[in-house]
């Protein structure tokens, strides 16, 4: 009988210590669709977008990579102004 049997897929990701990256992609991921829907909501391609956040565009691919779950409060505040939005970072329980 498996040991993860009636345990969460969270008890399980904490088990094999992957817990806190899954959850980091899944920020990511969540936030590069949103800021990605914003720009096409705007009509905004990368590098007008790279160029009203004053970065490069290798910055911004970064960013918009969902797999890269390294990325700055810098750079996502900086995202955030230029598509008008505010960056709202909170610790819950």
């Amino acid at each position: 009988m498996s040991k993860h049997i009636g345990s969460s897929f969270d008890d399980f990701l904490e088990e094999e210590g992957v817990l806190a990256e899954a959850e980091a992609i899944a920020v990511k991921r969540v936030i590069t669709f949103q800021l990605k829907a914003l720009m096409k909501e705007q009509k905004l391609n990368k590098t007008q977008l790279a160029k009203r956040m004053q970065t490069s565009r290798s910055a911004l691919e970064r960013l918009l990579d969902p797999d890269n779950p390294s990325v700055t409060l810098l750079t996502l505040e900086r995202a955030a102004k230029a598509l008008g939005k505010n960056i709202r970072i909170e610790l819950a329980a």
